[in-house]
């Protein structure tokens, strides 16, 4: 498929203005333009790593506890602070095949809040575009612990093609076998073991994990150029050898996606290129669409969204 011109030509910038803020490969085929210094984690996870007090690997009922939740929706992480009415624009590539897509990922902060486990989350509404066409939209739901852990609850993903919807894989923590897992540490560390970020069973088979990859690095996007940057890896122990990197400037959050590994199909590539807070009036009509979206999922999933709690305004 040939490329729009336009955005042929934004494709290019971008690689150029990533060219211009990195120093090359990691030369382990590390797609995530960061200035390169040697790995300190390996590439391989281990299986004797594990953040489930059960020793599961997986974060269990257990591990979770309600009590330590006075403020979450207090979303203050220094690596993945959440405020209601922010906007952040990604645009990239990702590789399909042979074939080029141009990428383009609008996430926004809305003033919405769903109690989850008894535990209130922020609610994050994701749009992905490839060429220019919206694949998917997302309500997204994250809480923050009282030690200043980010953790993800779960999501509603509408998946799309030719502006159908053709899937929901709909996850809930307490739903179904799922559970919460943590997005981002309070205090992540080097050399630290890997951590579940969430768990759902088929036919959702969501089993990411997160690691410390590095930290301490600089990089530059179109958006800033950001220091003290704290670089994970995600990953699923079913697909050794693929791996996604994420880029979170403190104060800022992710402004960054990578990838690495020989195993690594997609190769996306994500750059932060606008930051944006939302006026009063664009934040309440962006709630009002997250709020549609939910009046669908409840029609669409009744057996795991339909017994959620409803979305809630300030």
């Amino acid at each position: 498929m040939r490329l729009p011109i336009a955005w042929t030509l934004l494709a290019v910038v971008l690689m150029q203005v990533v060219s211009a803020c990195t120093d090359g490969s990691t030369g382990d085929g590390d797609g995530g333009g960061l200035v390169s210094a040697p790995p300190t984690v390996g590439a391989t996870p281990s299986p004797v790593e594990v953040t489930g007090s059960d020793g599961s690997g997986i974060i269990t009922a257990r591990d979770f506890d309600v009590a330590n939740f006075d403020e979450p929706t207090t979303i203050d992480n220094k690596y993945f602070p959440l405020e209601p009415g922010m906007r952040f624009v990604y645009e990239g590539a990702a590789e399909e095949g042979k074939q080029q897509i141009v990428r383009r990922v609008v996430m926004s902060v809305t003033g919405l809040t769903k109690e989850i486990l008894g535990a209130r989350n922020v609610v994050i509404w994701e749009r992905d575009y490839s060429d220019g066409k919206l694949t998917e939209s997302e309500l997204a739901f994250f809480a923050q612990d009282n030690d200043g852990n980010v953790w993800h609850f779960g999501e509603y993903p509408e998946e799309y093609e030719n502006g159908e919807i053709v899937g929901t894989p709909t996850w809930f923590a307490g739903l179904a076998g799922a559970r919460a897992g943590i997005t981002v540490k309070a205090d992540p560390q080097l050399g630290t073991p890997s951590y579940a970020q969430g768990f759902a069973p088929p036919p959702v088979n969501w089993a990411d994990r997160g690691r410390v990859y590095r930290m301490g690095r600089q990089t530059c996007v179109p958006a800033a150029c950001y220091q003290d940057v704290l670089v994970t890896e995600e990953f699923e122990r079913s697909k050794p050898g693929a791996f996604q990197l994420k880029f979170y400037a403190p104060g800022v959050g992710i402004v960054r996606v990578g990838w690495r590994g020989k195993n690594e199909k997609e190769q996306e590539t994500l750059v932060l290129v606008k930051v944006a807070r939302l006026s009063p009036e664009q934040l309440a009509s962006m709630n009002e669409q997250a709020l549609a979206i939910e009046a669908r999922a409840y029609a669409i999933s009744p057996d795991v969204y339909g017994q959620t709690i409803p979305l809630e305004a300030p």
